[in-house]
């Protein structure tokens, strides 16, 4: 079954280009307006990943992408900047984003990176298994990787698809520092395309989770000159 994509930006358009585009693909491309229209379309039916406008009229898509967050949804997200800032690129991966592309963009380069999105995802459900994988334990904390979830105290932690995937490989080399690329190899694959900057804050936005003072982590540590080693206990 080919992948579905969910379009959420308010330029008409983009909007028939890239789900004509999309389509001719082999992909399956709904696109709206505004954040209130994808999510009900996002209650209704199931998506594989998010292309999230970040200037829309209406709720913008950094405010909808962190009430998404919040909510438990962990459907990648591909945010959309006309701005191309780095503040902005940078708050969108603050706010939950898994990966972000400026405008004007070449629709091929946006077919990639939806592609990579969908075999990460893809890569990600056969490396869980069949409820096979052990819990990992750390203070309040369990990580429960073929179910993935995260859970304090019993109570469920909202993770997104990349903030799991970075932690279940941390977990799975404790007390291992792990150089940058090392870590993103394990988290996303060899084929990742992120960045060392989009690492660093996909472990801020996990201490912000789970350590009690982010800015002096307990159980993710950074290893300076090299990456970060994940600290059970």
């Amino acid at each position: 079954m080919s992948a579905r994509i969910l379009i959420a930006d308010d330029e008409p358009e983009l909007r028939n280009l890239l789900q004509r585009y999309l389509s001719e693909q082999g992909l399956q491309a709904r696109a709206v307006p505004d954040a209130a229209a994808a999510e009900a379309l996002l209650a209704r039916e199931r998506f594989d990943v998010l292309v999230l406008d970040l200037m829309m009229p209406g709720e913008d898509g950094l405010a909808f992408c962190r009430r998404l967050r919040v909510a438990g949804e962990t459907i990648p997200i591909l945010m959309l900047t006309a701005r191309g800032e780095m503040v902005d690129r940078v708050l969108g991966l603050e706010m939950g984003a898994d990966d972000y592309l400026a405008k004007p963009f070449a629709p091929r380069e946006l077919l990639a990176r939806l592609r990579a999105l969908v075999r990460r995802q893809q890569q990600l459900g056969a490396h869980l298994g069949p409820q096979s994988e052990e819990a990992t334990r750390f203070g309040p904390f369990t990580l429960f990787p073929a179910q993935r979830r995260l859970e304090r105290d019993g109570q469920e932690v909202a993770l997104s698809t990349a903030e799991f995937q970075l932690l279940k490989a941390l977990a799975s080399q404790p007390h291992r520092p792990l150089g940058r690329e090392r870590l993103l190899t394990l988290a996303h694959g060899d084929d990742h395309g992120v960045s060392d900057r989009s690492l660093d804050v996909q472990v801020m936005r996990l201490r912000r989770l789970i350590e009690d003072n982010p800015s002096q982590p307990r159980y993710i540590q950074t290893v300076w000159g090299l990456g970060y080693v994940f600290v059970p206990a």
